[in-house]
């Protein structure tokens, strides 16, 4: 099965430079998480204060809230380099080495999907980030010696979907641990006006207020279906993005009035031809096309908050709300209910 158009947590190469350019480029820029950014700026301001580079930072949440982004905003605000590297990027412990010993004092060190490091290399980041050196092991047999090697005072910002699959020693070597929460209605939507004025694309109201609803609280969501309503805007309404525009749009790209996509149909149908559940997690997975990680990550939390499904020891079941549902449309699913508007 293809992958969601808008929901799919892959990155679409062709417009990788414009997801940069609908980032925000400050603090004042980036909209809600407003404690999360408060407690930045205070820790910021106080290690600058101190003349000493930042505290260890952990983000954590949902795929798609801006973990990325805050961490090449922090190094900003601090006035330093961000290098940036992914957990499964670190297949080696040598691969860590080589980027710890070249990044500066007070230097930002970003590991995106921290929770993915390999354990050899997680073991090397222990004594990086409370020593400030590594032990690199040289040669082999008997003339295989370590070698300590110091490292500049960095910061490490580790960004991850899945907190609780951290370890304890890597977890406790953070002093911040900052959790980022799904967003409001009224942030996507400000979000959405000022993606749509970079875009240079008008949005009225209604279709404004009808995105805000069906973009899961994410503003990675938001600025794909905010891209491609303006696509359609472009062919069929001289460029402005009117209700007509934002209804036909979603319909087409199979999003209903619930905001559920073309996958979530498919994980409810799945339970739903099974009498509601329970259904193990990896039956679901095969049933909507798509990989275990990926139906826990970006869809069920959707369906979760949302009252769709619930998890159970046994395994997914359906809510009274899916189920009520299911028998208000004649127990139909799938493409037969691509939109409910």
């Amino acid at each position: 099965m293809q992958p969601d158009p808008v929901l799919s947590p892959a990155g679409d190469d062709s417009d990788s430079s414009l997801d940069q350019a609908l980032r925000p480029r400050s603090f004042d820029e980036f909209v809600g998480q407003r404690t999360l950014l408060d407690n930045l700026r205070v820790y910021i301001q106080a290690a600058q204060g101190r003349g000493e580079p930042l505290d260890h930072v952990l983000l954590s949440g949902l795929p798609g809230l801006g973990k990325t982004t805050l961490a090449s905003l922090i190094a900003r605000e601090l006035g330093v380099e961000c290098r940036t590297t992914s957990g499964p990027a670190l297949v080696r412990p040598a691969d860590l080495a080589g980027i710890l010993t070249n990044v500066g004092r007070g230097e930002l060190l970003f590991i995106d999907e921290i929770h993915r490091l390999p354990a050899a290399v997680e073991e090397l980041l222990y004594s990086a980030m409370e020593d400030f050196a590594i032990d690199i092991l040289i040669d082999q047999g008997p003339n295989a010696r370590s070698v300590r090697v110091p490292l500049q005072h960095f910061t490490l910002v580790g960004a991850t979907t899945r907190e609780g699959m951290l370890s304890a020693p890597l977890r406790g070597r953070f002093g911040l641990l900052e959790k980022l929460d799904v967003y409001p209605p009224a942030d996507i939507e400000e979000i959405l006006r000022r993606s749509a004025a970079r875009l240079g694309v008008g949005i009225d109201e209604a279709p404004l207020a009808r995105v805000a609803r069906v973009a899961r609280g994410t503003p990675r969501v938001a600025n794909r279906l905010i891209k491609r309503l303006r696509d359609f805007a472009q062919i069929t309404a001289a460029g402005r993005i009117t209700d007509e525009v934002g209804v036909d749009a979603l319909r087409r790209l199979g999003i209903d009035d619930n905001g559920l996509c073309e996958t979530d149909r498919r994980i409810l149908t799945s339970l739903h031809r099974a009498g509601g559940g329970p259904v193990g997690l990896k039956t679901v997975a095969v049933a909507a096309g798509e990989d275990p990680e990926t139906i826990e990550d970006v869809y069920e939390p959707f369906l979760l908050t949302e009252g769709w499904l619930m998890r159970t020891p046994r395994g997914r079941c359906l809510t009274e709300r899916a189920a009520e549902w299911f028998a208000k449309n004649g127990g139909k699913s799938g493409t037969a209910q691509r939109s409910l508007f």
